[in-house]
C-alpha cells in the first residue's frame, strides 16, 4: 500500500522509467551498458516506491500514552525552552527519519487540535540544532484530556522539500491516524510536560503510531 501523497510521483516515475527503458533499448547497442542502465532505473523506482509505502498496522489507542508520530530513530531527549506556543520549558523528544523510513506522520495523542501553523524556512540537515526553529516546518498542538496541550513539529531536512500537514484547528485528532507526510528525509519533535515519564532511549528505533514515547 502506498500513501496518497506519493500517487502522482509514483505514476510519473513509472512512466519516466518506461520511457527511458524504451530509449535505451532503441539507441544503445552495448548490452553491458544497457543492463547497467536498466538496473539503475529499477533501483531508483524501487527507492521511490519504498519511500511512499504506507504499511498496514494495528494500533492500540491509549489515552495515558504518547505514541511516536513517525518511524525513525530517537536523536534528542532533553529539556528545552519552547518559544513558539508554550513560552516555557518542555521535554523534547525528536525522531529522525532517513529516506528509507516510512514517512507518514501520525497524531501522537487523541484530542482537539488547538493550533496548526506552517512556517517557511531553510533546509538545514534535519539533525542540525537550529533545524527545529529555522527549517521549513509545521507546528501542531493537540489538547488531550489526560495530558493537556501536546505539541509536535514536522521539520523538513536538507533533502525534504515539502511538509504536508492535515491538522486543522478545531478538528479532532485521533491517536495514530494520519496527520501528514514529509517528503524525502526529515525529523519530528514532540514537546511534553516536564513531569512526563519518557519510555524511550537515545538511538532507539521507533515505529509511528506503535512505539510509546511517554506515559503518565
Amino acid at each position: 500500500m502506498f500513501h496518497k501523497e506519493g500517487h502522482t510521483i509514483i505514476l510519473t516515475s513509472f512512466l519516466i522509467t518506461v520511457g527511458l527503458t524504451i530509449l535505451v533499448q532503441l539507441f544503445i547497442e552495448n548490452e553491458t551498458i544497457k543492463r547497467l542502465l536498466f538496473v539503475i532505473f529499477l533501483i531508483l523506482l524501487v527507492l521511490i516506491l519504498q519511500f511512499f509505502r504506507n504499511p498496514k498496522r494495528t494500533f492500540t489507542k491509549d489515552s495515558n500514552s504518547i505514541v511516536s508520530p513517525v518511524d525513525g530513530k530517537v536523536v534528542v531527549i532533553e529539556e528545552v525552552f519552547e518559544n513558539e506556543y508554550f513560552q516555557d520549558k518542555r521535554l523534547q523528544v525528536s525522531v529522525f527519519m532517513s529516506p528509507l523510513n516510512v514517512h507518514v506522520t501520525r497524531y501522537p495523542v487523541s484530542g482537539t487540535i488547538k493550533y496548526s501553523k506552517y512556517h517557511p524556512g531553510k533546509y538545514l540537515v534535519a539533525w542540525h540544532p537550529k533545524a527545529s526553529e529555522e527549517n521549513e516546518r509545521t507546528t501542531v498542538v493537540v489538547h488531550a484530556t489526560q495530558w493537556g496541550d501536546i505539541m509536535y513539529r514536522q521539520i523538513a531536512g536538507a533533502v525534504a522539500k515539502r511538509v504536508v500537514n492535515y491538522a486543522k484547528e478545531g478538528n479532532q485528532a485521533i491517536q495514530a491516524e494520519d496527520s501528514g507526510f514529509i517528503k524525502f528525509g526529515s525529523r519530528v519533535d514532540v514537546f511534553l510536560p516536564l513531569d512526563t515519564k519518557i519510555t524511550v532511549q537515545l538511538n532507539q528505533k521507533v515505529k509511528g503510531g506503535i512505539t510509546i514515547l511517554a506515559k503518565k
